[in-house]
């Protein structure tokens, strides 16, 4: 039934799929083979001029390294940047960026629409290639060319949960070969039987039934289409999940059993996510740490309640004023922060992301650090949100003043009657006079009317004048 499907392997947007072309074992013990070899250039004297060492490792190490805290580091990005296009019209879309994700955690990227969360997303993964920087994932670059068994690798570990659910499911597969093809690619099952049952129970745990395997994409809801997505993402037991707007198309209610069955694999299974997203509230429910990016810059990183509670750079703040109050009152009344970008004057003093401390990084020259440091240490909680009193704003009301100017009501004799754009159609200049003068009364229907007739009557007659040329013209020659 699914020859086709297996000889082509069509299914677009399972990129972690896609790259695979021979089938694989099933999943190798992780061995440390990193091989390192540093070039080293003297001048006469035996000064060291330049030291580069570059990791040949065709596998991962079964840890990456540890931070000075002794966490272990998953994924590290590294003075990333990414660019479209060439020339003059090269766009830059990430600049600069840097953050690490240890393991277990959920490491959330917020940020309005365009500004690069995505496009970091998808170079990690490999799909979007690094114009600068690098990227690591337990140590070892994935960044660039690399070996086809490192890049197998990558794909085995690191895998995706798309924005879209409609979107990221091939319409012409059955859910059965949709969760499957990753098992096919890698072989990841010890015969049919064995492939069946780990299908069932990925799909089971998902909130599904194993009799929505025959079904095809276009059959279910947009929350049972994420589940699906989500099934064909864990059942290749990674250990990274990128996570890229996986609720944004879903209602609340769906949202919400989303985000459980993410925390509840994280729970049993250990995984680590890269969330992307742009709503704050649900980030500060899921994330351990946030990190904050406008226009390809990211300029805040902190842990999710020290950035809620010290939201130091102002588009933080301003994403923070945004979030939703579920009371309608206070909503109504309350006052957004605005960012302006024009507040910053980075001509001269550059600006780079610091520790101002308590593992808190911002992004800022050294006058804009030393004011973070010192709001910082104060230990008082900033207030994002300012809520109007409502008496104030009734007495606001009350004390307005009355408009000097009266309000003008339609003329009872403003009626742009047909006679009017008629009359200017046989009589044009006539009907240009009572165009000027209709304007300048106010009589807007009437003007509307003369202006329209008086037009038309122009253009006939200079059509019939410029055939009547036409035609004396012709009787010359």
């Amino acid at each position: 039934m699914f020859g086709f499907l297996k000889k082509k392997k069509k299914n677009a947007d399972a990129i972690a799929a896609i790259r695979c072309e021979e089938p694989m074992a099933q999943k190798p013990a992780v061995q440390e083979t990193a091989e390192t070899a540093e070039k080293a250039e003297t001048t006469d004297k035996g000064d060291v001029r330049e030291k580069k060492a570059t990791s040949t490792a065709s596998s991962f190490p079964e840890r990456g390294p540890l931070d000075e805290n002794g966490r272990e580091i998953l994924l590290s990005v590294k003075n990333v940047d990414i660019t479209f296009g060439k020339g003059d019209h090269a766009v830059r879309a990430v600049k600069n960026a840097s953050f690490d994700i240890y393991k277990g955690e959920t490491f959330s990227l917020v940020g309005e629409s365009g500004s690069g969360k995505t496009t970091i997303g998808r170079a990690v993964i490999r799909v979007n290639p690094c114009a600068a920087g690098e990227i690591l994932y337990k140590g070892v670059r994935i960044s660039g060319k690399i070996p086809r068994s490192l890049d197998r690798e990558v794909i085995r570990n690191i895998q995706m949960v798309f924005q879209d659910p409609a979107a990221s499911l091939n319409e012409r597969a059955t859910v059965d070969y949709i969760v499957s093809e990753g098992l096919y690619n890698f072989h990841l099952f010890e015969n049919e039987a064995d492939r069946v049952k780990k299908v069932e129970n990925i799909i089971e745990e998902v909130g599904l039934l194993p009799e929505h395997l025959t079904r095809y994409p276009h059959e279910f809801s947009g929350g049972q289409r994420q589940r699906i997505g989500l099934a064909r993402a864990m059942i290749m037991e990674p250990e990274l999940v990128v996570a890229d707007e996986p609720i944004s198309a879903l209602d609340v209610s769906i949202r919400a059993q989303v985000l459980n069955l993410l925390k509840k694999f994280q729970r049993e299974r250990g995984i680590t996510y890269l969330f992307i997203a742009h709503d704050l509230s649900i980030v500060r429910f899921i994330s351990d740490r946030i990190g904050v990016i406008y226009k390809g810059d990211i300029v805040e990183v902190a842990e999710a309640e020290e950035l809620f509670d010290y939201p130091l750079h102002p588009y933080t703040r301003s994403l923070i004023s945004a979030i939703p109050i579920p009371d309608p009152k206070l909503e109504k009344n309350k006052v957004l922060f605005t960012y302006d970008p024009s507040v910053h004057d980075y001509s001269e003093d550059k600006p780079e992301m610091v520790d101002i401390g308590h593992n808190h990084f911002v992004y800022g020259n050294k006058k804009e650090i030393e004011e973070y440091k010192k709001i910082r240490e104060t230990g008082i909680p900033l207030k994002s949100v300012t809520i109007k009193d409502e008496n104030a704003g009734e007495e606001e009301k009350e004390n307005a003043a009355v408009p000097t100017e009266p309000i003008l009501d339609t003329p009872v004799k403003d009626t742009g009657s047909a006679w009017y754009s008629v009359g200017s159609f046989f009589l044009p200049v006539i009907g240009f006079i009572g165009w000027k003068i209709f304007k300048r009364i106010k009589y807007f229907r009437n003007y509307k009317a003369c202006k329209k007739g008086s037009l038309i009557g122009f253009i006939a007659r200079g059509a019939v004048v410029a055939l009547y040329l036409l035609a004396l013209i012709g009787s010359l020659i």
